[in-house]
């Protein structure tokens, strides 16, 4: 790496938070909309998983082909490249009005926010070492709060316009926010002596030596499976069982903001070397808040609430002690 990296200030770590939210709220508006998305473009509600799933599909495609990348090129040419790639994905899908243009879009969108995860890593590096869980905890707080908002802001804007306009709006913040980087990221070479072949083929060696890997890998599987799982069902409970309507699941869906809150503590306790307890303590939070209760009409809100706000706590627990790691 380079050997005087630039410091990580206050203000360059709340600009890391702000651009992973917005990027990352990319990969989120259309899951509450895939029904009237579907409708609209003639999509079969049989098939109107496929949004969803693409977009997931394309961001587990970035992880594996363009966030390697991190270790062998400058990191701002890095990051802006993929964030004009999601740029472009997300106005196709805006424009899009037939099922398969709109489809391909929803893959280069997911494809297309994996900067988060070169952002993610990059703010580690810039920061001290001494406070590097604080510094990751601060950025994946504004990961956690565009996951969060991304589901009431589409639902909200898409219940007085259209789910076009939804992605119009996230075009314009894709823009400004790739334009701010341009400017405010400093410029972080890694070491060179490294190939793209080589660091592909590192990948499964690295999975298989490193036993903290295995373990970190083990538990994200299971707890962003819930986690999805949740916010999959949720908004379908609440409509078909309590007659809620998108508007009314968007209002509710911004209950679990609160939970972001989990991330910057987790990063002080693994500062302080406590990373199995902040893991623990949100796996604890997790079950505590997806714990089912009786589907009593009069529990509605304490059942949701504790749900969302167990989930993104215990999530956002566990990534910041991972991501200091």
């Amino acid at each position: 790496m380079s050997p005087n990296p630039p410091e990580m200030t206050r203000a360059l770590n709340l600009f890391f938070a702000l651009a992973c939210g917005v990027v990352v709220a990319n990969l989120y508006y259309a899951q509450p909309l895939a029904g009237p998305i579907a409708a609209s473009l003639g999509l079969p509600p049989a098939h109107a998983g496929l949004i969803v799933t693409l977009t997931q599909l394309g961001y587990a495609l970035g992880l594996v082909l363009l966030v390697p990348l991190g270790d062998l090129v400058e990191n701002r040419r890095l990051v802006v490249s993929i964030l004009v790639l999601g740029t472009l994905a997300v106005a196709a899908a805006a424009l899009s009005t037939h099922p398969g243009p709109f489809l391909l879009a929803c893959l280069a969108i997911g494809i297309g926010s994996v900067s988060v995860q070169v952002l993610v890593p990059f703010a580690a590096h810039l920061a001290p070492e001494a406070s590097r869980g604080r510094v990751v905890g601060n950025v994946m707080s504004g990961l956690m709060v565009g996951i969060m908002l991304a589901r009431p802001v589409g639902s909200l804007i898409a219940s007085v316009s259209s789910w076009h306009v939804v992605f119009v709006v996230a075009t314009v913040l894709m823009v400004a926010i790739g334009v701010a980087m341009r400017i405010r990221l400093p410029r972080w070479e890694p070491e060179p002596g490294h190939s793209y072949g080589s660091l592909l083929a590192s990948l499964a060696g690295l999975l298989w030596r490193t036993k903290v890997l295995q373990r970190r890998a083990f538990y994200h599987f299971f707890l962003f499976g819930a986690f999805s799982l949740f916010w999959t069902v949720t908004p379908l409970w609440l409509a078909q069982n309590f007659g809620i309507g998108q508007a009314g699941i968007a209002l509710f869906a911004l209950i679990g903001v609160a939970g972001t809150i989990a991330a910057p503590l987790a990063g002080r306790l693994a500062d302080a070397g406590h990373t199995r307890i902040a893991t623990f303590g949100a796996m604890i939070c997790v079950a505590t808040g997806l714990y089912p209760e009786p589907p009593d009409p009069g529990s509605v809100p304490s059942c949701g609430e504790a749900g969302i706000l167990g989930s993104v706590t215990g999530v956002m627990g566990t990534l910041a002690a991972t991501e200091t790691l």
